[in-house]
């Protein structure tokens, strides 16, 4: 009987001492606790509360009966999303815009930070970090002028061409034309931002395997190829599969101002679909049904990369 109730008090004081501990824990982090609940209280506000909302996607929305009591139609705004031709279309651009702006743009923040990385004035990385950086922080609106200013009818380079073509080029009229400088567009004013990313993950990288490479007459190439990149890799891994969870995400902003009516059979996306039905044309519900969709694939899209990345013990989760 004693070495049971010996038992018994050396658990309740390892119990105590565990309490006590996750109290000293708590007081320890109750200002980083207090920093997080703006945070907090803005994914609940914005960002979960708002899916209460998804529901109209299921009934005949309208304004006096509001979310809870309009009527109920099931699969109705579904079925008259995907009979309309138009729809088809739009996730075809939105996927293909999204795809390629990930595809092709992937690989510019890593070069670009590899080229800071190894530069060694400092002078000069400050003032071309500057100027990479600096697009990030503009508007659409404003980068949109300056797409405009050099590529249209009128602008820097068919001012340039003025004397060799016989007339301008539609740069922003054609299609092909169109999609190129929208996916130009969209690294220019993002890769600088992003190098950041995979320069701080360079910082982590143990500078004696620079050392030992260079020892064995590795040049800056193989030094890349086996040393950085892997080094950078589970960073590389997570963007990825972010990058590949906004899929069928492509910026409003970005589109509404570069689109036309030229280009309006590959520049007509999800996002602009949504406003000018929904908010222009009132129809909430067709276009909550096509939100809806729109995060129900984006979320499937997310779980597989996940998973094929788990495989490599690359996963975000």
């Amino acid at each position: 009987m004693s070495s049971i109730a010996e038992t018994n008090e050396a658990a309740a004081m390892i119990a105590h001492s565990g309490k006590r501990a996750a109290r000293k824990r708590f007081k320890q982090n109750a200002p980083l606790l207090i920093m997080f609940i703006p945070v907090i209280l803005f994914y609940l506000i914005f960002k979960y509360a708002p899916m209460v909302g998804a529901v109209i996607a299921f009934k005949d929305y309208n304004f006096f009966d509001g979310v809870f009591r309009s009527p109920w139609v099931g699969l109705d705004n579904f079925y008259k999303l995907f009979d309309n031709p138009n729809t088809v279309m739009i996730i075809r651009n939105t996927l293909l815009l999204s795809l390629l702006h990930i595809f092709v743009g992937f690989p510019f923040p890593i070069a670009l930070a590899i080229l800071f990385h190894e530069v060694r004035r400092m002078w000069f990385k400050r003032i071309v970090q500057t100027l990479v950086y600096l697009p990030h922080f503009f508007s659409w609106v404003i980068v949109g002028g300056i797409v405009v200013a050099i590529f249209g009818i009128e602008g820097t380079i068919n001012r340039w061409l003025d004397g060799i073509a016989d007339e301008p080029v539609p740069f922003l009229y054609n299609e092909a034309s169109w999609i190129s400088i929208f996916i130009g567009s969209g690294i220019w004013k993002d890769m600088g931002f992003n190098a950041i990313i995979y320069m701080a993950a360079m910082s982590a990288i143990d500078p004696s395997l620079y050392e030992s490479a260079n020892i064995d007459g590795a040049g800056k190439w193989k030094q890349t190829i086996h040393i950085t990149l892997p080094g950078i890799a589970p960073t590389m891994v997570l963007l990825f599969i972010l990058s590949m969870g906004r899929v069928m995400e492509v910026g409003f902003d970005q589109v509404f101002i570069l689109q036309n009516a030229a280009v309006k059979d590959v520049s007509e996306v999800i996002s602009t679909y949504i406003y000018r039905v929904g908010l222009q044309g009132a129809q909430f519900s067709l276009t909550t049904a096509m939100g809806l969709f729109e995060s129900v694939v984006s979320f499937i899209l997310l779980v597989t990369v996940n998973g094929i990345a788990r495989r490599y013990q690359r996963g975000l989760f």
